[in-house]
């Protein structure tokens, strides 16, 4: 019986692509070319700029990619990457604001742990339908910058907090008060309209 040939993990990628192989990196990065996208184009609100963004990204990963110590995942490496580049598109557009939100943790409530609750736990079969979908995307599109860059690397690219911390270059308690305000700031724009599609639903578990 023929064994089935092994498929190399990320690290076995990395080695062959930096010894020459370099056709394998569409390999490596095949799994994160949805998401990347999907992050750039909910960060930049514009197809082009988020192709841009992804593409540019990419070209970047794959001329960096000695540089990658494997301190971090690949995948945060990269969205880190993407991250950056559209930042970048943001500033040529004067849109990144200057002013950081480095929280004074001390003055924070304590986060509870049903606030922290994956919101993929909204039931699959409502995000399903196109009118609820519209309706987050906006949410998200409104979400301050820096708000919005957490809700998406926490919760469309499932990043750890501990990632998303890396990624964002921020402290693991920074990242968790942003993911928290990020939340609070969807649940209170969200919580009206979905309950007038569905008064009966609970539609967030600490409501």
């Amino acid at each position: 019986m023929t064994a089935a040939p092994q498929i190399p993990d990320e690290s076995q990628r990395i080695a062959a692509i930096l010894a020459g192989q370099r056709e394998q990196f569409h390999d490596l990065i095949r799994p994160y070319e949805r998401t990347v996208y999907a992050m750039a184009l909910a960060m930049l609100k514009n197809e082009a700029d988020a192709e841009e963004a992804t593409q540019e990204a990419f070209l970047k990963a794959y001329r960096s990619l000695a540089t990658f110590r494997a301190e971090s995942r690949f995948g945060t490496w990269l969205a880190s990457i993407a991250l950056n580049e559209a930042r970048s598109i943001l500033r040529r557009r004067n849109q990144l604001p200057t002013d950081s939100i480095d929280d004074n943790h001390d003055d924070q409530p304590a986060v509870s742990p049903a606030l922290l609750r994956d919101w993929r736990e909204i039931p699959s079969e409502t995000l399903e339908r196109a009118e609820v979908r519209s309706i987050l995307r906006t949410a998200i599109d409104n979400l301050p910058l820096l708000y919005r860059e957490i809700f998406l690397l926490r919760d469309l690219e499932e990043l750890s907090v501990n990632d998303c911390a890396t990624t964002l270059n921020i402290s693991v308690s920074a990242a968790k008060v942003r993911l928290h305000r990020a939340r609070l700031l969807l649940q209170k724009e969200l919580a009206p309209q979905l309950k007038h599609l569905n008064p009966k639903r609970r539609w967030f578990p600490w409501s």
